[in-house]
């Protein structure tokens, strides 16, 4: 009897068990199929848009006719147009990243022009901000996704410049460290103190008011994307000080 009454009571908890499970996995489909639309969302509805604003921004740029001041605030819109479509990109593969689904195409990638194009594009931004920018190439070619790598770079770059000193310079290098390119990105700011400098490649961080050395890379998803893209090639990413500033340091497989 006492067996009986013991199978009894462990059949109602399993019975408990498995309705929960099943609500938990109801549960998790509603939300794969929240976050499928609203990648939809995101690749139809805001990513065209944007790109058709950086189009015409572009086609009145090449207005000769068009007055300095018009022209400078049409580079404007065009810069915060390109901001808006990487970040776009980049929560779309970081959706990617979770699912194990991000795709690295490698081939050789200039890393001199590529950066020379990071800085052209990030020019306006850094003037504004008094900013100078310098690199320098032991290594001049790294097997990578050209386009993984020019918005891990771009996001480094813009974050430097953003919280950046006026009148300071941004720098970045690329060596060979045996078989893998070490590429820096080194600012003269403030910092990022030890404890938090893992915590600066969280999505959606949420940061105490104040915090201006981890704001400078904590907000939104530039680092969590730089991560994800990194890690995709097999890669590392991490922050060291700078003494002063910090320095972000992307290290990649050399394998060609």
């Amino acid at each position: 009897v006492q067996a009986a009454l013991k199978l009894r009571k462990m059949s109602v908890e399993l019975r408990e068990h498995y309705d929960l499970l099943k609500r938990q996995r109801d549960d998790l489909l509603r939300l794969q199929l929240q976050k499928e639309r609203l990648m939809a969302f995101v690749v139809h509805d805001l990513k065209n848009p944007v790109n058709s604003m950086d189009l015409h921004a572009q086609i009145l740029l090449r207005e000769r006719g068009l007055p300095d001041t018009a022209r400078g605030s049409v580079a404007q819109i065009r810069t915060e147009a390109r901001h808006l479509s990487r970040m776009i990109l980049n929560l779309l593969d970081l959706s990617k990243g979770d699912e194990g689904k991000l795709v690295v195409r490698r081939a050789s990638v200039d890393l001199r022009a590529l950066v020379d194009e990071i800085f052209a594009e990030l020019a306006v931004n850094a003037e504004a901000r008094r900013v100078a920018l310098h690199s320098s190439f032991e290594a001049d070619r790294v097997p990578a996704d050209e386009d993984l790598l020019r918005r891990t770079l771009t996001n480094l770059v813009e974050n430097a410049i953003r919280y950046a000193p006026s009148d300071t310079k941004i720098t970045v290098t690329a060596r060979r460290r045996a078989d893998r390119i070490e590429v820096r990105v080194a600012d003269e700011g403030a910092g990022i103190s030890k404890e938090k400098r893992e915590k600066v490649f969280d999505a959606f961080l949420q940061l105490d008011e104040g915090e201006r050395a981890i704001a400078r890379a904590g907000r939104g998803l530039g680092l969590a994307f730089c991560k994800v893209a990194v890690e995709a090639h097999d890669g590392r990413i991490w922050v060291e000080d700078g003494a002063p500033g910090a320095v972000f340091l992307v290290s990649l497989p050399n394998d060609v």
